[in-house]
């Protein structure tokens, strides 16, 4: 792969305004988590910027990419911090970081492949799809204007009706028939039409923006650690890993350099797992490499890693502003279920298109075995619980998964 003197690190202060659109590009997703799963979004960008930060110094500023938060981790967040509390969740989402980091280790030792092998997609694909599965009668509740877990009702369902899909239509349009830099923000977009409709039918209430102050101190969380909460939480860390390598691969094609070999894949994942485990530690979501800013990269074929730190000193910068976050948080939820109709099923077309990329057949018995246990034993509420250990869901689906891949025989054509 040629070498692109482009890509090369130069930080000025012209390229800043560049630099803050790669924040805009990423800014609808990377506050809808916080917003969905209940943590605080301006600690969400206050983690994304030092987080992007980190990971550039521990990549040695080579590789234009801008960590985000983790939509992989939506569904057991919100389960976790139902069932054992905030503090806990982090702890566990902390350790999400240390995840990435042993595999980082692992990687380093016995090199990409060993990984691979051990987490090939006929594991990884099914439990991205049952993320995405798993998630879907949150977003369908939310955008029929009750709570996520259905158990209130917020706003009449008609109103609630007609503003989530008015949200869903903007998004799939600009997905569908935008231009330019339009066409890498379409959660924004439909987040941006649904808020508008909602203040005309009065749904929104600013009386929290009015009494935030405009400049405050990000409201920070510590964590604890609880071992069940971790065990929920950290095998849904499979399908990220071997995420973060499309990531790193895809931003390579679009600048031409190899990052997978120069600064080392190892280096990328120990990157992503400190920043993820400083973001559990203060109260944000785990983080990841946003296809859309890369996207946003190929689109101006600007390649200096720079713009990602100017993006995340802008990201630092706006944690900071106490009005932002109360803004954020007056989204009525319809607007987000809308959103989360779209969301939650493309990430399980992600999981099946992994599936088909692969090529991999389904009816062969042992893929069929794998793929069908994961998938039910994820979305049936499977849980199993053995000294003092308590696994379900998403976290059960990926153990799953992971054990049958290594003790199923092959077939004689694959061994």
């Amino acid at each position: 792969m040629a070498e692109n003197s482009g890509s090369d690190y130069k930080l000025r202060l012209r390229d800043f305004p560049v630099g803050a659109q790669m924040l805009f590009v990423a800014f609808g997703a990377l506050v809808l988590v916080p917003l969905l799963t209940g943590l605080n979004p301006n600690v969400a960008l206050f983690c994304a910027g030092i987080g992007t930060l980190i990971y550039q110094v521990l990549t040695k500023f080579r590789i234009p990419i801008f960590l985000g938060s983790s939509f992989a981790f939506i569904a057991p967040i919100m389960f976790c911090v139902k069932t054992y509390g905030v503090p806990a969740t982090l702890g566990a989402l902390a350790c999400v970081g240390f995840a990435y980091m042993l595999a980082a280790l692992v990687i380093k030792w016995r090199g990409v492949g060993f990984l691979l092998k051990l987490l090939p997609t006929i594991v990884t694909g099914p439990v991205i799809m049952v993320i995405g599965l798993i998630l879907a009668p949150v977003g369908v509740y939310m955008a029929m204007g009750k709570t996520g877990d259905g158990a209130a009702v917020l706003y009449p369902q008609a109103m609630a009706m007609g503003v989530s899909l008015f949200s869903l239509a903007v998004t799939v349009l600009v997905a569908i028939r935008g231009r330019g830099l339009l066409r890498l923000v379409p959660i924004l977009c439909g987040i941006g039409a649904g808020y508008v409709a909602s203040l005309f039918l009065g749904m929104v209430d600013f009386s929290a923006v009015a009494a935030a102050p405009w400049f405050a101190l990000p409201s920070f969380v510590g964590p604890q650690f609880n071992l069940d909460a971790i065990l929920v939480i950290v095998p849904v860390a499979i399908a990220p890993i071997i995420e973060h390598f499309g990531g790193v691969i895809a931003i390579g094609q679009v600048t031409g350099r190899n990052y997978l070999e120069n600064p080392g894949v190892h280096r990328s994942l120990m990157g992503d797992g400190v920043a993820t485990f400083l973001a559990g530690c203060l109260g944000g979501p785990p983080l990841t490499t946003y296809a859309e800013v890369t996207g946003a990269v190929s689109l101006i074929k600007i390649y200096n890693p720079a713009l990602m730190t100017w993006a995340a000193v802008t990201a630092v910068c706006l944690a900071f502003v106490g009005k932002l976050g109360a803004l954020l948080q007056t989204i009525p939820t319809p607007v987000m279920g809308g959103i989360m109709l779209l969301l939650f099923g493309a990430i399980m077309v992600v999981g099946l298109n992994s599936l088909v990329r692969e090529g991999a057949d389904l009816m062969e018995p042992r893929n069929m075995a794998i793929v069908a246990l994961i998938i039910v034993f994820g979305m049936g509420k499977m849980a199993f619980s053995f000294g003092g250990i308590h696994l379900e869901g998403i976290g059960l689906a990926g153990v799953v998964g992971v054990v049958l891949n290594a003790v199923l025989p092959r077939s004689p054509k694959d061994a």
